[in-house]
């Protein structure tokens, strides 16, 4: 392992500390997330061989295996390229940065045989976004930046069937999912992650799986961290892949009382707001976003520009939307910089405190007043 990549202890302390300034910051502020690792790594044109590493980090030169794409292994191969981004980001005027640990489960490492390297990847992540952080404190010791830990949805779906002609087949279990997400949490925490992010969730039973080895993490470790929650709508129906509304989301993921909930990925910030407004209406807690730079064009790119997204993402705040806000796919540096420039100054949603009913969810949801 690098020095780039090496673990950072967690330093209980220092975790409450840090908390207890994310929960100040919330109050008095619109927090801005990062944008795209993706879109960022995708300028590098990287080549199998730079996948692989080379040097200190070239252990993966005789892998039987192609690793092109495998942009988690980056925070091992190419951890410079990794922490530059992060940089860029933080340069940007982002306060949370995500680890590039998308997809760095032993679930979706099953594809390029590296399902033993789901901790260490995870460590590695959270240590790069850490360590960038640390060095932007110590320019502005009044400004503390949070890492968020990623935990991705997986390339499988617990709920449906990938089999047209067998309804009930799956090719993952909820004890599959809980295994590999509370290994990869183990991972970011040790790592030095201040919040865990459960994002771009396109099954509930999925998210509920990484949200299930949260808590027991927390359970076995004594620790708690923020948890952050977002899901996907895929498209104009307004539902998740899995068929939910987003406030049947909300209610089959209020018991675990997130700091935030929100939706990010599948739509840009025009396509998303009513579903974003829906969630602010409803939950009694933080709201994030995190919208693509518009829809994908015929080349699978995207188009919208600094401006008309921060043009947007203005609207929602100046309407009492956010509390946390950032890009996902086709943002860069200068989106978010922009999207920083809309919300400053702007007064973050106030939490609602819902009258007390029974919410109850299926595809739809279900209150008895």
């Amino acid at each position: 392992m690098s020095n780039l990549a090496a673990p950072v202890s967690p330093n209980r302390t220092a975790l409450v500390h840090r908390r207890a300034a994310f929960e100040a910051a919330l109050a008095s502020r619109i927090l801005v997330l990062d944008g795209a690792m993706g879109t960022m790594l995708q300028r590098h044109r990287l080549t199998e061989d730079d996948y692989r590493g080379s040097g200190t980090t070239g252990r993966f030169a005789d892998w039987p295996r192609d690793l092109k794409g495998n942009n988690d292994l980056l925070v091992l191969t190419q951890p410079e390229i990794v922490a530059g981004v992060h940089r860029e980001y933080l340069a940007a005027g982002a306060d949370i940065l995500e680890t590039n640990t998308f997809n760095a489960n032993a679930i979706s490492m099953a594809d390029y045989g590296m399902e033993a390297l789901s901790y260490e990847l995870n460590v590695a992540g959270a240590a790069l976004a850490r360590r960038a952080c640390d060095d932007v404190e110590r320019q502005d010791p009044t400004r503390p930046r949070w890492v968020a830990g990623v935990l991705g949805p997986t390339n499988r779906t617990a709920s449906i069937s990938p089999e047209v002609e067998n309804p009930g087949a799956r090719n993952v279990t909820f004890d599959d999912l809980v295994a590999a997400y509370l290994e990869a949490t183990r991972g970011l925490v040790d790592g030095g992650a201040d919040i865990l992010m459960v994002e771009t969730i396109f099954d509930t039973l999925n998210a509920k799986a990484a949200l299930f080895a949260i808590e027991t993490f927390f359970q076995e470790t004594g620790m708690t961290l923020p948890v952050m929650i977002s899901g996907t709508i895929t498209d104009a129906s307004g539902r998740t892949l899995s068929g939910q509304t987003a406030e049947a989301f909300w209610a089959s993921m209020a018991h675990v009382r997130p700091v935030s909930i929100g939706l990010n990925c599948a739509l840009g910030a025009a396509q998303l707001r009513g579903y974003v407004q829906e969630l602010s209406r409803i939950a009694d807690c933080h709201i994030s976003a995190h919208p693509n730079a518009g829809l994908p064009n015929a080349f699978g790119g995207y188009d919208e520009s600094p401006a008309d997204m921060a043009a947007h993402i203005a609207e929602w705040a100046r309407s009492g939307l956010l509390n946390i806000v950032g890009g996902c796919c086709g943002t860069t540096p200068a989106h978010i910089a922009a999207i920083a420039e809309a919300v400053r100054g702007v007064a973050p949603r106030a939490v609602p405190a819902p009258v007390p009913q029974l919410r109850l969810s299926g595809l739809e949801p279900m209150t008895i007043g």
